[in-house]
């Protein structure tokens, strides 16, 4: 579980986010969406330990953060991959800084590619990948460590329309077969009502919690339902309309 517990942070006295709590259940999906320039970041990189809060306390499993870990993996929008890598050795790079033997973190990687559907692609450059496909690398190699959470910053935003929905339903299904925890920050309204279990809105800046609504529409998808079926649904336009009006509206809740 996560917990966010009165977090304020705050750059050269001006403050970004104003006394924020709340919490994610242990194998969650949370979705923080939020006008631009409102603080999003700057909470996911406070809950990866890279940003240390002015005010307030961030625990991971019960152990308050007090800087990066290995319980702790991150995927940027920019997919910071190593260009004189290959795919594999790329995705082996954590493994390979942990100290694993070769053969182990070879196949601890080829598992993580698989995942992701890049199983075949391991002595591919990084250079020549589409940017689908170097997205799916970086997410394999943030999963290679076996963190118990996963930090998405904008993770599709850079994406095409259609590569965008199928690394959305990629996701999902990376979140089905490992259990693990995923934060994703995002300014994709559909986006974010179709893969959230927990949908969190902020307000402008300093940012503060301005609305909290618990969903299901990516669990349904995850568990057998196809992504139009689910996004045609009249629940699912529903509810998309709802967050677009509050996020227009920063309205104090999401009901």
């Amino acid at each position: 579980m996560i917990a966010l517990d009165h977090v304020a942070i705050g750059y050269g006295g001006s403050p970004v986010l104003d006394r924020v709590s709340l919490t994610v259940p242990e194998g969650g999906l949370l979705v923080l969406l939020g006008p631009s320039g409102c603080g999003k970041s700057s909470l996911l990189n406070t809950i990866a330990g890279f940003v240390q809060p002015s005010a307030g306390t961030v625990t991971v499993g019960g152990r308050v953060v007090t800087g990066p870990g290995a319980d702790r993996g991150v995927v940027f929008q920019d997919d910071a991959l190593l260009p004189w890598l290959d795919v594999l050795a790329n995705v082996a790079l954590p493994l390979r800084l942990k100290g694993v033997p070769a053969g182990e973190r070879g196949d601890q990687a080829r598992h993580c590619l698989d995942l992701v559907g890049l199983a075949g692609h391991e002595r591919r450059p990084v250079w020549e990948l589409s940017g689908g496909m170097r997205q799916r690398v970086g997410i394999a190699r943030a999963l290679a460590a076996d963190p118990d959470v996963l930090l998405m910053d904008e993770p599709f935003g850079a994406l095409d329309a259609l590569t965008r929905e199928r690394m959305q339903e990629l996701l999902l299904k990376v979140w089905r077969a490992t259990g693990k925890t995923i934060v994703v920050v995002t300014h994709g309204v559909e986006e974010a009502v179709f893969l959230a279990t927990d949908l969190v809105l902020l307000s402008r800046r300093p940012a503060r919690l301005a609305g909290h609504q618990r969903l299901d529409f990516g669990r349904r998808h995850a568990e057998g339902a196809p992504a139009r079926a689910v996004k045609s649904s009249p629940e699912f336009v529903a509810a998309r309309e709802r967050v677009l009006s509050a996020v227009f509206a920063l309205e104090p809740v999401l009901e």
